[in-house]
Formats: C-alpha cells, sequence, structure tokens
C-alpha cells in the first residue's frame, strides 16, 4: 500500500457528533468522509473520542457519557445521545465512517488520544477506569507540583494502564476495516511518567509501541502504525517517548512531528530535522503537521498564501507528508476551506504563487522552556535584537521570469511610539527608511483575537538586491533611542513576509481598465 501524502485528522466531535441534534442519522454521521471526497486528501485521521472514553461500539472500552447521571453539560449530552442511538440501531458510529471511506476510496486510520488529565469536566467524560485509578496517576504520590501540567494523566510505568490502552487499540484494529492506526501522543503536553522516572519510562514506553505495532500488523500486513508527538528530541525525552529508538527497532511506519507549544496555531518555521534525519535509510515516513490558525492582531485564520508558505517550507525539509491537524476548526467547510487544500500535495505548483511567511509569537500562551517561541524579544535601548526565518521561495529564479510582483517584510514592534528611532537590518544590511512605511496601530478597538498586538507597524518594500533569500534569513533591529517620557518596555511582537507573484510576464495583479472585467483591485 502506497502511503498516503496528505494526511486529515477529523477529531469526530467538534465539527460533527457535538454539532447535529439527536438523533443522528447514518447519512449525518458519514459526512465526515463525504466532506472530503475529491479533495487531495489521501487519509483521515479520524479521533475515538476524548481519549478516556470513546464514541463507537466498543465492548473493553467505555462510551462517553455511560456513567452519568445528572449532565451539566448540553454538549456532551448531546454526543452521547447521538452514538447511543446509532449503536441502538445497529449503526456503529465507528464501522460507518469505516465503510464509507472504503466506499469513497479514502483510507481510515482510527486515532486515540493516548494521554488526557483528569482536567474538565472529568465527571462527564471521565472512565469508570480513570476515576476509580487514580492512584496510576503521574502525581499520585503527592511529590510534584500541583501545577505541573500533566500530573493528573496515566503513569504508564504501571502494567495495568498500559493495559488498559492497549485493549481498546487491539479491539479496533480486529473489528473494523481500517488502514492502520494512529497514536496521537501530543495531546495536552506529552507527559507519561513521572519526571524524574523517565529515563526508564522511555524503555517500557518502546516495549509498549512495539507491542502496538505487532497488534497493528498481525490484523493486516499492509497496515500501519503512525505517531503523531512532538517534532523535537527534548520535547519527546521529556514526555519519556524515544523515536530514534523505535525508528532503529523498526516499529513504527509514520511519525508526524508538531510543534507542541503552539497548540494549534500554523508554524511556518517549523523545523522537523530531528525527525527527518533519524528516519533517513529507514522505512519510517516522517510528516508534518500543519495547521491552519493564526490568532495575530488581524488574521485569525492562515489564508492560502499562509498556508503555501508553511507546507513549502515543510516539503523543502524533507518531509514525506503534510498531516492536517485541526484543520476541523474552519467547519463547515467553504469554498476558501478547499482552495486552501487544493495544491497541498505539489510543492513545484505551489513555487511560484503567492506566499505569507510569518515567526509565530507567544502572545497569551506561555512559553515552554524546551521550545520557546523566538518572538517576542524585549528590546533595551541600543541593544540589537535578532530573529532568524526560513523560506523555500527563490525569488531570483522568478524575478528572471519577471514573475515576481511585490516582496513586502512588515516588523511589528509593541510598546514604541512614534518618537522612538529604530534601525532594521536585513541578513547584515541596513534596510533604508526610504523602503517603509509606518502603520499607527497604537489603539484598536477590535481584533479577530483578544491580545494586545504591536502598537505600530513597519513594511518595507525592499528592493531586489536587499531580498530575503532562499533558505536562512536573519533580521535584527536596535532601538536606537527610546521616548524619554514612555518608560513602557519594547518588544519584538512579529515578523512577516509577503511574496506576490504574476501569473506571466506583464500579467496584471487588478483593474487596469473597468472593461477588462472584475479583477482584483491593484495592489
Amino acid at each position: 500500500m502506497a502511503r498516503p501524502r496528505i494526511m486529515y485528522y477529523h477529531d469526530g466531535r467538534h465539527p460533527h457528533i457535538y454539532r447535529y441534534e439527536p438523533p443522528m442519522t447514518k447519512a449525518e454521521y458519514q459526512a465526515c468522509i463525504d466532506e472530503l471526497v475529491g479533495t487531495p486528501v489521501e487519509a483521515v485521521m479520524f479521533c475515538l473520542g476524548e481519549g478516556r472514553t470513546v464514541l463507537h461500539d466498543t465492548q473493553v472500552g467505555e462510551l462517553l457519557g455511560h456513567n452519568v447521571e445528572q449532565w451539566d453539560h448540553v454538549v456532551f449530552r448531546r454526543a452521547y445521545e447521538n452514538a447511543k442511538h446509532l449503536i441502538d440501531e445497529g449503526h456503529d458510529p465507528l464501522q460507518i465512517v469505516c465503510e464509507r471511506a472504503q466506499e469513497k476510496g479514502l483510507l481510515l486510520y482510527p486515532t486515540l488520544l493516548v494521554q488526557n488529565g483528569g482536567d474538565t469536566h472529568a465527571h462527564i467524560r471521565n472512565s469508570n477506569f480513570r476515576i476509580n485509578n487514580q492512584h496510576l496517576e503521574i502525581g499520585a504520590g503527592g511529590d510534584l507540583p500541583p501545577d505541573l501540567h500533566g500530573i493528573d494523566g496515566l503513569d504508564f510505568k504501571h502494567e495495568e494502564v498500559r493495559n488498559e490502552r492497549f485493549k481498546l487499540i487491539e479491539e479496533t484494529v480486529k473489528k473494523y476495516p481500517v488502514a492502520g492506526f494512529e497514536l496521537q501522543m501530543v495531546n495536552t503536553f506529552p507527559l507519561f511518567f513521572h519526571p524524574d522516572e523517565v529515563e526508564e519510562g522511555r524503555a517500557i514506553m518502546t516495549q509498549w509501541v512495539r507491542r502496538v505495532y505487532e497488534v497493528v500488523k498481525d490484523s493486516g500486513a499492509e497496515r500501519e502504525l503512525v505517531i503523531r508527538l512532538p517534532r523535537t528530541r527534548q520535547w519527546c525525552h521529556y514526555g519519556g517517548l524515544d523515536p530514534e529508538e523505535w525508528i532503529r527497532q523498526g516499529i513504527v511506519d509514520v511519525l508526524v512531528g508538531e510543534t507542541i507549544n503552539l497548540v494549534d496555531i500554523i508554524d511556518p518555521m517549523a523545523d522537523f530535522n530531528f525527525l527527518v534525519e533519524a528516519a533517513k535509510g529507514s522505512k519510517c515516513s516522517v510528516y508534518g503537521a500543519l495547521h491552519t490558525r493564526v490568532g495575530s492582531d488581524r488574521l485569525s485564520d492562515a489564508p492560502t498564501s499562509m498556508v503555501r508558505a508553511a507546507a513549502c517550507n515543510y516539503w523543502a525539509q524533507g518531509v514525506e507528508g503534510l498531516y492536517l491537524a485541526q484543520w476541523y476548526s474552519l467547519w463547515p467547510y467553504q469554498a476558501d476551506f478547499y482552495e486552501r487544500l487544493r495544491e497541498l500535495g505539489h510543492p513545484d505548483i505551489m513555487d511560484c504563487k503567492d506566499k505569507y511567511y510569518y515567526i509565530p509569537t507567544a502572545m497569551d500562551r506561555p512559553s515552554e522552556p524546551l521550545a520557546p517561541t523566538q518572538l517576542p524579544i524585549n528590546m533595551e535601548p541600543n541593544k540589537t535584537v535578532q530573529t532568524v526565518f526560513k523560506i523555500s521561495d527563490d525569488l531570483r529564479r522568478w524575478d528572471e521570469d519577471e514573475r515576481v510582483h511585490e516582496v513586502l517584510l512588515r516588523v511589528g514592534i509593541a510598546g514604541t511610539t512614534q518618537h522612538d528611532r529604530l534601525r532594521f537590518e536585513l541578513n547584515g544590511v541596513e534596510l533604508s527608511p526610504e523602503c517603509m512605511r509606518r502603520i499607527n496601530q497604537m489603539y484598536r478597538m477590535t481584533a479577530p483575537r483578544n491580545r494586545s498586538g504591536p502598537t505600530y507597524w513597519f513594511v518595507f518594500r525592499p528592493g531586489k538586491d536587499h531580498w530575503p533569500r532562499q533558505g536562512e534569513n536573519r533580521l535584527a533591529v536596535t532601538l536606537l533611542a527610546r521616548d524619554a517620557v514612555v518608560p513602557a518596555e519594547r518588544t519584538l511582537n512579529d515578523v512577516e513576509l509577503e511574496f506576490k507573484y504574476l501569473l506571466g510576464k506583464s500579467f496584471h495583479r487588478g483593474y487596469v481598465d473597468p472593461d477588462l472585467g472584475p479583477y482584483e483591485h491593484v495592489s
């Protein structure tokens, strides 16, 4: 079986069973497959539920809500009603999506959220196994800080924990017509062992992964084990995961790397080098997890040009596929959703099309010590701060064909005023103020999300001699003088690059004459 180039994660809940009024019909349930037919998506990674409980007819796991008498969350009650009705009618929800995927020529991989804590709505979504076995949790010994993220997750040093998870996987691959199975190991941050027992834990986890791999292969030789995990060695080892050893032992088919500290934010600068290098010469493929949310002061979701930029950067690193993570948040899917999908598997087609790169900033998310975001960076007078970005575009190559329409570099500084003096350098060359436009954003009534963005944007249209280069680039910013009466902190908050191309030499980018037709406005 040829491996798919585009995998699509569908969580089976938020754009699906949560949305439909009970009783949900079979046709409504299979819509999650129908919505992806005719797109480049070749494999649907279908989540079994929220991890502790599931939403299909299981004999070894627990159906969400089976142990609930009083509901304090109406959406979870709706999910239970929909799933229970389908099961009672003889329509196992997981069987529905498996059969529909087969009918429409899509591969389907059930996805298990391997680790989930006992946090919000635990008494509703939790399983009896979790409720009755709190002594099996990572923080059960009481020797860890109560605010340490993940301590209410299961400790995989316990055989009971590993067996409970394994039985659900075993039942699924033996009972349903699937293409393989996915272990999702980045949910709610990857902690699977007590922090003092992680080194021993990695060996235990490797043994468990081998066990899962073997049951997947025993259920069908062509079936594959996919594991979604952090893209860095530090985060993997921190949680108790050892993908290098899994590759060495040949017990995983696909590794999906993901930026762990940005949650569901698109990261065009994601570096998959650790996994790509580890997999070289092996049968294991590496995929990059590609998100669509931005959440900046101007953008809620990534436009097509930004999705292209991230995808091209990922392909350029040698990944063998893209894993579209959390794209279900765009449901119900409209034309722009399908436009973002259309070219993803073809970096050569995307090469000379508009791209929008940016460096993610922590914003209101805590910057994690093992995987800090580059931005924001505090600025002090007469001290230079810098950030690094990578691009896959070869602007000079396309300029030879007269296809480059515009190159924009945007830099957002928070806390600055019009009285500050700043110097900007790209790859060691100062950017002239003559090619810069300053935009005042000091006060905004609304923004796509509730966060404070830059007070000023500095937008550069550099000349060809100063264009960013293919590969790595460095932007340096120096606060030469600070407004003396405003002591507020200045931060380098945002860095964006936008490249606009022409369809061909001398093509328009908008209205040249009203009689020519309804083209977009001149950029």
